[in-house]
């Protein structure tokens, strides 16, 4: 006898996501696209990801404000008694008399107090180019951010596709399940009444026994597997598949578009166009890129201009004010710079080889991606035929053992095969839809047509 395959794939869905907050409504429809724009509304890891973008965009503004003049304010309070100090503190002051030039004062100053307040300001004139490279380096690492951000999204609604049709599936192996088990105890019910007539031996009443027991295993264990994918999708949206109706039938209706590829100058393959991983890629290289001209402006003079203001009394009503202004030539080198160089081109190359692998892998993904589609829809097409051609054959059987033309045994086969073709068919009416999805997310198109 073939034991009943169980529908075991469906515990695969227990996906990685944070416990969302919102709700649904008991009894409620919900579609696909309802359940993936909760997970992207409630979810705490995209929100974790949106703030990281924010950050990203917020740096680049700073970034661009660095060509700006810097303004610095100080107050400061001081007191000394060290005869320098002291001199330096009353000239400052505007409060120098004779007695201050002493030779007894000097060398033995009574200690001395002031509060002072400046102000002053900075201007780049010259930079050595780092201020321009590194507006451009923060704002493609800000653009890398949001698209990278764009593909947490897409890749959670693959998960929610994942999840949402892991429940539907689940919920009809159940109903498979309850069937096996009343096909079992209705031929445990007749193989027992035959065998108290003395028509069957008891090996068949035990085998119909065994067979109706392993039936409720295998329903037990189709109802934890549903229990986990309901709180996998519970886990990544927040909907209670158990009071809600999930209203998108797993099997896609709407045919895939065209694969839209695009191609390098060189001849080397590319991801599709629209790729938010692909395009982070890109622009983490153009990033890296513009850091090694800051690396080089870093090697080259500054030239500054500045100035500013400051006072220093002993009191409210006494003190001096003055004023200072410079235009400054700084040249700062030191050995340690020519390693930052070397490490900025280091990286800049890294991450120009990172975004060609991610471009080839792209491409693969998507096609990869194709052949799983088609071959889950053969597959669907096969395990149809097989339910049908299973679902006849143990009707046939059934009806030529209660006949006494075929043995028990070939009616349990057929129990046996007729789930091993259902399992087949929701294993595979499942596949196809992810592989759609996972096509979807390969080409850069909204999984689920979902878009913000």
């Amino acid at each position: 006898m073939v034991p009943v395959t169980p529908i075991r794939f469906v515990a695969a869905l227990a996906l990685v996501a944070f416990l969302s907050s919102s709700p649904a409504t008991a009894a409620d429809p919900v579609r696909i696209e309802d359940a993936i724009r909760s997970a992207w509304r409630e979810n705490p890891g995209l929100a974790a990801g949106a703030h990281l973008a924010t950050a990203a965009r917020a740096d680049a503004r700073a970034a661009r404000d660095g060509h700006w003049p810097t303004l610095s304010v100080t107050a400061k309070g001081i007191g000394t008694s060290e005869p320098v100090g002291v001199f330096g503190v009353k000239l400052d002051q505007a409060r120098i008399t004779l007695e201050d030039f002493n030779p007894a004062t000097l060398n033995n100053p009574a200690a001395v107090t002031g509060i002072g307040l400046g102000a002053g300001i900075v201007v780049p004139i010259w930079m050595g180019g780092r201020i321009l490279a590194g507006q451009h380096a923060a704002e493609a690492q800000a653009d890398a951010e949001a698209s990278t951000q764009a593909r947490r999204r897409e890749e959670m609604a693959l998960a929610v596709v994942q999840a949402y049709f892991g429940v539907q599936v689940a919920q009809q192996g159940v109903r498979y399940a309850d069937d096996v088990l009343e096909q079992a105890r209705e031929t445990e019910r007749f193989v027992g009444e035959r065998n108290k007539q003395g028509l069957v031996l008891d090996a068949d009443l035990a085998r119909a026994v065994a067979f109706r027991a392993q039936a409720e295993a295998e329903r037990a264990a189709v109802l934890q597997q549903l229990s986990s994918a309901r709180s996998a999708l519970a886990m990544l949206t927040g909907i209670d598949p158990s009071k809600s109706t999930l209203a998108t039938p797993v099997e896609p209706a709407l045919a895939l578009p065209p694969v839209p590829v695009a191609t390098l100058e060189a001849g080397s393959p590319a991801g599709p166009d629209g790729r938010p991983d692909v395009t982070a890629a890109r622009l983490r290289a153009q990033a890296a890129d513009a850091f090694v001209g800051v690396s080089k402006g870093s090697l080259l003079p500054s030239v500054f201009a500045q100035a500013g203001v400051d006072t220093l009394r002993s009191s409210w009503s006494q003190g001096a004010t003055w004023w200072s202004a410079a235009l400054v030539v700084r040249w700062e080198f030191g050995a340690s710079s020519l390693g930052g160089m070397d490490a900025a081109e280091a990286r800049s190359a890294a991450a120009a080889s990172a975004a060609r692998w991610q471009e080839v892998q792209a491409t693969r993904e998507v096609e990869e991606a194709r052949q799983a589609v088609a071959t889950a829809a053969a597959r669907v097409r096969a395990a149809r035929e097989a339910v049908t051609a299973s679902e006849s054959a143990r009707t046939l059987r059934q009806a030529r053992y209660r006949q006494g033309l075929l043995p028990l045994s070939d009616v349990l086969d057929a129990e046996s095969a007729l789930a091993g073709a259902r399992t087949l068919l929701l294993r595979s009416l499942f596949e196809t839809r992810i592989a759609r999805a996972q096509l979807e997310l390969a080409m850069g198109l909204p999984v689920e047509g979902v878009q913000s």
